[in-house]
């Protein structure tokens, strides 16, 4: 990501878009239990032309078919977009498992995937770093940073994924080959049956910019490792950063 010097805006413009790597975690994960127990994988996105080149790469990976809500959808909120995915999941219907990255790297909100579960009706399970599947049943092992969580759910289940779940696998050239004859179906917001009202942000961001950075460039120059340690502590002592 780069920025404006002058404005500290986002330069977006011309950016590849790609697919966030705590998502090719959560479908990696799908991939594995299809391996393991059978079934499809289907991919599920929202937004243009630009993530349809990006979601080659779920097939690639290995997902069987891919859905994406195209429509004028960029830039709006967590709700909307739960919205907008919610409706997509309804109209694809037949699944038994829905998962989805613990959060997106850009927003890092981690609102889309208990928000989609809300609105679906379904149980949920959040930050799980390893899944089983059991008799129609999911048993995940939750990471809560200082304790780990094991909890069993019925299916169908909406579940969050992190990073440690898994590694996710480089699609070789001739699966890369073949992600172009897979299916990939395109709707609008009205063909999930959605109005522009439905699918308004509730939060509306004013800007973002880049933060403001004034270095002071000072140089410390020494003979010694000690005489330069001694001069960057009384820098520091000096600028206030610490007590002298």
């Amino acid at each position: 990501m780069k920025f404006d010097p002058a404005t500290r805006r986002p330069q977006v413009e011309g950016v590849k878009r790609r697919i966030s790597d705590v998502d090719k975690r959560a479908l990696e994960g799908a991939i594995r239990l299809k391996g393991e127990h059978g079934g499809e994988v289907i991919a599920l996105s929202m937004g243009g032309t630009k993530t349809k080149t990006a979601m080659l790469g779920a097939l690639a990976m290995g997902a069987d078919a891919v859905y994406i809500v195209k429509d004028d959808l960029v830039g709006i909120d967590t709700l909307a977009t739960s919205k907008v995915l919610a409706a997509a999941v309804g109209k694809i219907g037949g699944f038994d498992l829905i998962l989805c990255g613990e959060m997106t790297l850009d927003g890092l909100s981690a609102q889309v995937g208990p928000r989609l579960a809300e609105l679906l009706g379904l149980p949920q399970v959040t930050y799980a770093k390893h899944l089983e599947l059991e008799g129609g049943r999911l048993r995940a092992e939750r990471d809560l940073e200082n304790v780990d969580e094991v909890v069993e759910v019925e299916l169908p289940a909406v579940v969050s994924v992190v990073r440690e779940i898994n590694e996710p696998r480089i699609p070789s050239l001739m699966n890369i080959l073949k992600a172009k004859r897979k299916p990939t179906v395109e709707w609008d917001a009205a063909d999930i049956g959605l109005s522009a009202n439905e699918i308004k942000s509730s939060v509306e961001v004013l800007k973002v910019e880049a933060p403001l950075v004034e270095r002071k460039h000072i140089l410390i120059e020494a003979e010694t490792v000690e005489e330069a340690a001694e001069k960057l502590a009384e820098a520091i002592v000096a600028e206030g950063v610490l007590g002298g």
